[in-house]
């Protein structure tokens, strides 16, 4: 024994000779290995838990687009309405339609590529629909044509260059475009 040991530290010497000789009797390696692997996986998960943050409340609002920061929600019957975003085409609305229906004689078609624009009259973003109308010839009263959220061809969901009047039963023939609110965007 050395002069500078005390009975202090042998104590605490055993103590914790005792404790970690019981904690090896009764578990294993791999019990260790488990449960430090479990352990190590959990914690990451404690981050995605629901908690309330300060900040929350102060949320900064999504980067409006070029389209959404000039939209007006009067006139139906202009490129500019809000619901037009990501039209490319005439508007049904000017062709004896509606902004979601289409014109007599007419038939909409059954796919469509969808958008998603900024509402100016109550601060909100929409998923919009948008159908073409097929079975007559082009009524070209107002064409518009913007592209917010436009994707590539690769991507037709959510292309407007694509004419979707295939499948209707009637004439491939496009007629007018029409933009139907589908839901709420988050």
């Amino acid at each position: 024994m050395l002069p500078s040991d005390n009975k202090q530290g042998s104590l605490l010497d055993r103590l914790t000779e005792s404790v970690v000789r019981r904690i090896a009797g009764r578990t294993s390696r791999r019990d260790v290995l488990t449960k430090l692997g479990g352990a190590v996986a959990a914690v990451p998960t404690f981050m995605l838990l629901p908690v309330s943050r300060a900040g929350a409340a102060t949320a900064k609002p999504k980067a409006m687009t070029p389209f959404g920061a000039k939209a007006q929600a009067k006139d139906e019957l202009a490129c500019d309405y809000w619901r037009y975003c990501a039209i490319d085409g005439n508007l049904c609305s000017a062709c004896g339609g509606g902004v979601h229906t289409c014109p007599p004689g007419t038939a909409p078609s059954p796919t469509s590529w969808i958008g998603s624009c900024y509402n100016p009259q109550d601060g909100a973003s929409y998923m919009i629909a948008y159908r073409d109308c097929c079975g007559q010839d082009s009524c070209n009263e107002v064409t518009c044509l913007n592209t917010d959220g436009d994707q590539p061809t690769y991507r037709p969901m959510a292309n407007n260059d694509i004419i979707w009047c295939f499948g209707t039963g009637t004439s491939e023939m496009y007629n007018c475009s029409t933009a139907a609110v589908v839901g709420k965007a988050s």
